[in-house]
């Protein structure tokens, strides 16, 4: 089977886990890991796996440009800048772990297929991939006035790059949960937990929908469905109780166990964006090799 080549953006803990799940894929071949730290281990295992490593960052990549058509940008909002502007130059497709938001929002059960000719494709943030699909489950049954999901990770599961962006993790988020969920107006929090064992990612949906009190059955089953989707390709996310109703208020408790690649397991967090961006890729791989193979 013909696959695309794919590069990753980022030798640190979500680079080196995607580069183990693109490892997997039928439809990517990893091939090319960018990084700026030549002592990380993200570097030292991708050369050890026999791909490209480049680590003076994207401009050695971009003296070899051919080694990846699809870019996984696993770096900081801040980078993403740069990166994006570079990239567009040369026509490369990215796939965007940031909460950069310069490219459409894009959660995988909700909208994937309406940006498959886009350049840029931002996956928001991951309480937004936990969180939009259960607010645009809701939506799909009744209006949604105002949605507020709070999202609870373990400290240990932060790196560096999600601490330097809790603004942008806020803003873009409650962007996403209006945008690509649904709601009128959206609000996101992020917990840092310091727990000692460290706790999975744990998130919570609070929404005001009208006329939820009538139609409860159509929406936890909407809800159920909603979840099933996203466990086909995240198979540690799971509801932890049944929906609640307190008149038109719905309150959903998610929690999201990560598949212990190259992360822990309690990184949900990390997991679901991962796994979020390795499902966008196939995608847009298979839209790829569809419109080549049609020319």
């Amino acid at each position: 089977m013909k696959k695309i080549k794919v590069g990753i953006i980022g030798s640190g803990n979500i680079g080196t886990d995607l580069m183990l799940k693109v490892e997997r894929s039928n439809f990517l071949e990893m091939s090319a890991m960018i990084g700026i730290d030549p002592e990380s281990d993200g570097l030292h295992r991708a050369k050890n796996h026999g791909h490209c490593v480049y680590d003076n960052g994207i401009d050695g990549f971009l003296e070899d440009p051919e080694t990846a058509d699809i870019l996984f940008d696993a770096t900081s909002a801040k980078a993403h800048a740069y990166h994006a502007s570079e990239l567009k130059k040369i026509n490369k497709k990215i796939i965007d772990l940031t909460p950069a938001a310069i490219g459409p929002f894009v959660v995988p059960t909700v909208n994937l297929n309406e940006h498959l000719d886009q350049q840029n494709i931002n996956m928001i943030t991951c309480g937004g991939q936990a969180t939009i699909p259960i607010v645009n489950a809701i939506h799909s049954v009744c209006p949604v006035d105002y949605a507020e999901i709070v999202a609870t990770i373990a400290s240990k599961s932060a790196g560096p790059g999600t601490r330097a962006n809790i603004d942008e993790f806020t803003y873009t988020t409650a962007r996403g949960i209006e945008k690509i969920g649904g709601a009128k107006k959206g609000k996101a929090i992020i917990i840092l937990n310091p727990a000692e064992p460290p706790i999975i990612m744990r998130d919570t949906v609070q929404c005001i929908a009208p006329g939820a009190e009538e139609r409860q059955e159509e929406l936890i089953k909407a809800i159920r469905n909603r979840a099933s989707q996203v466990q086909q390709y995240v198979p540690g996310y799971k509801l932890r109780t049944e929906p609640i109703f307190d008149g038109d208020q719905i309150t959903v408790f998610i929690e999201v166990e990560g598949a212990a690649d190259y992360l822990p397991s309690y990184a949900g967090n990390l997991d679901i964006m991962t796994a979020s961006a390795i499902k966008v890729a196939e995608e847009l791989a298979k839209h790829q090799l569809s419109v080549s193979e049609n020319m």
